[in-house]
């Protein structure tokens, strides 16, 4: 008897928490998502609403089965392999780096730590405890005002690394697309000193603290790839309000030329999504999706940091580990093709000769301007 009512109870337990795992379920129109599975659909005929619905009933499929399996890739997963071999060059002659570097990007609360965070739970098995401190529970004033470097697998051989980067602000958005140019063509690393104009209220103290662990003993890593985080609850609700600064920000970001590896966007990652209710979720993920001129489904992932209580969304949320680690895998996919081949000596000749043709064309420049000068000085002179 009591094991027919542990039974129940278990059974009412899993079905509640199939119900808030798969929080799409309860749309409107999700009985069409269903009827879909007993035939094979012309998916350009689809709606963009069940196109969302099925791509979520994808990874809700995938997740029980596939999660370990995707865990298990990116453990042994190393820098270059999945470099496809194209133009007749060999993999040994490719400038491969020890590890791919995959940047966080985001404006201030969209939930960069908190993914971080997850990261950790999921992949590198951390549990609950949290490897950087998030905006909302930061203890230090200035964490953020460093870039930080996370080995999310906690694993020696790792071979790639997540970058949390320093959050933007709505107001400086033109200044904040200029730093991001920097880190994209100069390169990162842990604890670099991300400082700007609003933040005049440091003292020398504070600024010479931050200094002292922006070390540039630490290795510069060149991006690879970037994930762009944004806050679907707080770009809805502004949106609703007839604000529209948040959405046209995160445009500027998410398109800037910079970011375009291989061809492809950056990956958007839609996080908090679990403030608002399920048809506002969705309406809010298409209406991001149309703004940005991207597909709802291909490269956008709705991932929710945190759980109800507060804590990590791991094992107790399959479908958001399982979206988590396929945006992972995607992004080093992307990554691995990306990467150019290594200057050769004939390269770094032509390279030393151009600086040698600039530096005399500058010199015989300057050498023209100046008799010029000179000559107009006599020629006034004899006038």
């Amino acid at each position: 008897m009591k094991s027919g009512l542990y039974c129940c109870d278990e059974e009412d337990e899993n079905e509640v928490s199939r119900t808030v795992h798969c929080w799409w379920r309860s749309a409107a129109k999700f009985d069409e998502c269903l009827k879909l599975k007993l035939d094979l659909p012309n998916i350009s005929s689809l709606t963009p609403r069940l196109k969302v619905l099925r791509e979520m009933e994808r990874l809700a499929l995938i997740a029980p089965e596939g999660l370990n399996e995707l865990r298990h890739k990116l453990l042994t997963y190393r820098s270059g392999d999945f470099w496809v071999p194209t133009g007749g060059i060999k993999k040994e002659e490719m400038e491969i780096p020890q590890a791919n570097t995959i940047l966080l990007l985001g404006f201030t609360g969209s939930g960069k730590s908190s993914l971080v965070n997850l990261m950790y739970s999921v992949l590198g098995r951390s549990g609950l405890i949290p490897f950087t401190q998030t905006s909302q529970g930061s203890s230090s004033k200035y964490s953020t005002l460093l870039m930080e470097e996370h080995n999310v697998l906690r694993s020696m051989q790792s071979g790639f690394c997540v970058y949390d980067s320093r959050g933007f602000d709505y107001d400086q958005l033109y200044e904040n697309l200029e730093e991001l140019s920097s880190w994209m063509t100069e390169g990162v690393h842990h604890n670099q000193l991300c400082l700007r104009l609003g933040d005049d209220a440091l003292t020398e103290e504070d600024i010479e603290n931050l200094t002292s662990k922006s070390s540039a003993k630490f290795v510069k890593r060149r991006v690879n790839y970037a994930m762009v985080v944004a806050n679907i609850a707080e770009i809805y609700k502004a949106a609703k309000a007839a604000d529209f600064k948040p959405l046209k920000a995160i445009r500027e970001l998410f398109c800037c030329p910079v970011l375009r590896k291989s061809n492809e966007n950056p990956l958007l990652i839609l996080t908090h999504g679990d403030m608002l209710s399920t048809e506002e979720r969705i309406e809010g993920r298409l209406k991001i999706c149309e703004w940005l001129g991207i597909s709802e489904t291909t490269g956008v992932y709705d991932i929710v940091c945190l759980t109800q209580y507060g804590y990590l969304a791991e094992e107790s949320d399959p479908v958001t580990a399982y979206a988590l680690s396929e945006a992972v895998y995607r992004a080093l996919l992307i990554s691995d093709r990306g990467h150019c081949p290594k200057k050769n000596t004939w390269d770094w000749a032509v390279l030393i000769l151009s600086w040698i043709m600039c530096f005399f064309g500058t010199f015989f420049a300057f050498l023209a301007n100046l008799c010029t000068k000179l000559g107009q000085r006599d020629k006034l002179k004899y006038l």
